[in-house]
């Protein structure tokens, strides 16, 4: 036995009430990573409405199962439900929002509250049809995915459920609202922290002779980066350089004593982002020792591989998706954003999913963490759709 199409469809669709309302609730009281305490109060009250076993993760995660009775395998389904420290502009990128965070300086700048509200319709559509499954689903709500503060936890918790797979879905500014991406191999990128302080010695501006500039040595850091980049990083294996950050001095006529810069790598190829990482550390030592300053690393490691899709599983989402919602599928579809949902391979084989948001009508698209970024809650269907059409799939395929 399976759920029909047409019942994945009809249920789905009588939850748009629900699924829109839960996305502006959450919305408009984010919290931040490794906080997000009334959050999880308020999905742990969805989870037990519905009589799910809910099993406490270390922090605020935790995972709620639906065990169908009926012998068979186990899927994990997965959202984050952190927000971000970003001040949100009361408009997108063309009208007013339909919604806004309460909390100044914390803002769903990702996409998250979206992400949650899809795992929660699937959760009700997935336990109201639990006599047409067989095995168990596992409702992941992660901690913290924005600085990895509860990924590990989670891990090791979900180490002892024997999953067979863990699905995954993220919303997509730059894809049209109504597609989906979703390839074998790899889908998001990886990361890995760069920060740094470049010390040298201040004085006033009047005599910098007398001083040791940390400035132009970090300047001249970046530059060297810029440089190596083109000529030291393999042309075929993409590693992009994001400085974010770049901080150092209080007043025009004062020279301080240093500069810190931050920033990210993302790669494709594990090996070179590793090999770019050791390029920073090695131009930004000798370049500052150069300018007779001192290079001090704050942080800088590799953070996270790529997420990398299992073939078996992209392709059965593939059918899945395009057996429910007929032309969505976008294929070749890569984002070099990064995912702690990649950790997830060392509890199962992983997919995930890249669902479009895109409407230029409604003034969403525009980047991820940034101040005007909103979705089409549309988008929040079509997650829901697919996530339960997989999971239904999954679990009753022979």
């Amino acid at each position: 036995m399976s759920i029909s199409n047409e019942e994945i469809l009809q249920s789905v669709e009588s939850l748009e009430d629900y699924l829109i309302s839960t996305r502006r609730y959450l919305h408009e009281n984010p919290e931040l990573s490794g906080m997000e305490i009334e959050t999880s109060k308020f999905l742990k009250k969805e989870a037990k409405k519905l009589n799910l076993a809910i099993t406490e993760v270390k922090g605020t995660g935790f995972y709620a199962t639906l065990d169908t009775g009926k012998p068979g395998k186990t899927v994990g389904l997965r959202t984050d439900i952190d927000a971000l420290p970003i001040l949100e502009k009361d408009s997108n990128q063309k009208s007013m929002r339909l919604c806004k965070s309460k909390v100044d300086g914390i803002f769903h700048a990702c996409g998250h509250d979206g992400h949650i509200a899809t795992l929660l319709g699937a959760m009700k559509v997935l336990v109201e049809n639990k006599d047409k499954l067989r095995g168990r689903v596992i409702f992941i709500f992660e901690e913290g995915e924005e600085t990895g503060s509860g990924i590990f936890n989670m891990i090791d918790a979900l180490k002892k459920e024997n999953i067979d797979a863990i699905y995954g879905e993220h919303l997509a500014a730059f894809l049209e609202t109504g597609k989906i991406g979703v390839d074998a191999g790899p889908v998001m990128a990886g990361n890995a922290i760069v920060d740094f302080t470049v010390r040298g010695k201040g004085g006033h501006g009047s005599r910098p002779d007398l001083s040791i500039s940390p400035i132009f040595a970090a300047t001249n850091i970046i530059n060297g980066l810029a440089s190596a980049w083109i000529n030291r990083i393999d042309v075929s294996k993409t590693v992009t350089l994001g400085l974010g950050l770049i901080n150092g001095g209080t007043i025009a006529n004062v020279i301080p004593d240093d500069v810190r810069v931050a920033g990210t790598l993302r790669y494709f190829d594990t090996k070179e982002g590793k090999k770019a990482l050791e390029l920073v550390k090695k131009v930004g030592n000798l370049t500052a020792q150069a300018h007779e300053c001192e290079f001090i690393i704050n942080e800088m490691y590799h953070m996270n591989d790529p997420v990398i899709n299992n073939e078996q599983l992209a392709n059965l989402a593939q059918k899945s998706i395009d057996d429910i919602m007929p032309g969505t599928i976008y294929k070749n579809l890569t984002w070099f954003a990064s995912e702690t949902f990649t950790e997830y391979r060392a509890v199962s084989d992983i997919v995930f999913v890249l669902v479009g948001t895109k409407n230029e009508e409604l003034g969403s698209g525009s980047e991820h963490h940034n101040e005007y970024f909103d979705i089409d809650e549309k988008s929040i269907i079509i997650g829901t759709k697919a996530m339960v059409k997989f999971a239904n799939n999954f679990l009753n395929q022979n």
